[in-house]
């Protein structure tokens, strides 16, 4: 964003509580890489040009490329500052912050969907005795408490820490939800070059025709090399069970519906590899995309478990696989609606000079990608832009 404002001379500044990729650094597990390739990891005007482009780099090495790139752009950043309330203020806006109050004609709250982690209100059920672990307290097996692990949820986040747990030697025991199966690579490329190239990605907002259905879609099941979905976990000893969905006098319960679950993944996968396959025979030279290599259905157990004591059993940690939400707590502006959704058209919010960046599906599918930056920021620098001259001439 700054780059594009920079590109339009627009003065601005940028707070940040920490630094350059402060989340990436502090938030995440030891072992987590991004789960786009290298090549899809490029910063406007920024390709990535190292020697590894099929690889997938560690969160960290991604938050040190975005340091740099603040220092290449020249990003005027303030960091160490904590945002506290967003007002209305005349024509602008008033920025409280823990250092002092700013005044700015336009904001963009670039804090992104992942801000604070999904926490159940059942999760106060749990017994005293047991550990519960957010997604972005997790940094590594050895430093649970002893004994195994149950995980709920099993999106990205969820099969990863799975399959990490499982073969640190712990017992792991996964709840499942909802979720989206893809498969790593698929006709001899890696998945992200399918979705980029068939032009899923590239659907716009007003394409798509459930909407908040794709917003609060989880991500899919990948890992940064290796696959992760509930067929390879349960080969490494990994129990699979249906969803939490109450937990009683130290007993957890699970829903039934895994079979369910499993199957609505495995056919919405097979018809976005359909759609790949169509698209290559449109689009590609006979010949040149390997053959069609579908993953088998999910396998599940005859019957899977019901219910799981937690009161003497040898499950001492519960993670919270259940993925993170947005933060607008601080931002006192009447733009949210009924369910505290923060409203906006394209990234623009029903209130004069506010804009949104880094949304699931903000313009479009790739919105909050990496690869997503450049077309959303330069679409919002041009509004920054006709706003501040429509201020000016007023």
């Amino acid at each position: 964003m700054s780059r594009a404002l920079s590109q339009r001379s627009i003065d601005h500044l940028i707070l940040e509580r920490g630094g350059p990729g402060h989340a990436w650094r502090t938030e995440r597990w030891d072992n987590l890489k991004l789960l786009t390739p290298n090549w899809a990891n490029g910063l406007p005007g920024g390709p990535y040009s190292r020697s590894d482009p099929d690889g997938y780099m560690p969160a960290t090495e991604f938050a040190d490329d975005l340091e740099r790139y603040a220092r290449a752009i020249a990003a005027p950043l303030r960091e160490g500052v904590t945002v506290t309330r967003l007002a209305r203020q005349g024509f602008g806006y008033r920025i409280e912050t823990d250092q002092g109050p700013i005044s700015a004609q336009t904001v963009v709250n670039a804090t992104g969907a992942t801000s604070l982690p999904k926490i159940p209100l059942l999760a106060g059920d749990l017994p005293s005795r047991i550990a519960q672990i957010t997604l972005n307290r997790y940094r590594n097996p050895a430093e649970l408490p002893p004994g195994d692990v149950l995980i709920v949820g099993a999106s990205a986040s969820g099969v990863q820490l799975a399959r990490e747990l499982q073969l640190s030697g712990r017992q792991v025991i996964l709840a499942v939800g909802a979720h989206v199966r893809l498969p790593r690579h698929y006709r001899g490329r890696d998945i992200e070059y399918w979705l980029d190239r068939s032009g899923v990605y590239d659907e716009t907002a007003d394409q798509i025709e459930d909407l908040p259905r794709a917003r609060r879609l989880p991500s899919a099941q990948l890992v940064g090399g290796g696959i992760v979905d509930l067929n390879a976990l349960q080969i490494l000893g990994v129990e699979v069970t249906g969803r939490l969905s109450a937990i009683r006098g130290g007993t957890v319960l699970f829903s039934g519906g895994l079979s369910a679950l499993t199957s609505a993944a495995d056919l919405k996968m097979y018809r976005m590899l359909e759609r790949f396959d169509d698209w290559i025979d449109a689009n590609v030279a006979p010949g040149t995309a390997a053959q069609e290599d579908r993953p088998v259905p999910t396998v599940i157990p005859d019957l899977p478990r019901l219910s799981l004591d937690l009161t003497s059993g040898s499950i001492r940690t519960v993670i919270w696989a259940t993925g993170y939400r947005p933060n607008h707590s601080w931002m006192d502006v009447p733009v949210f609606d009924a369910r505290g959704h923060l409203r906006h058209n394209n990234g623009a919010c029903p209130s004069p000079g506010l804009f949104v960046l880094g949304l699931p599906v903000l313009r479009r599918r790739r919105s909050h990608h990496i690869a997503g930056a450049d077309v959303d920021t330069q679409h919002i620098s041009s509004l920054i832009h006709q706003h501040l001259n429509v201020s000016h001439a007023a």
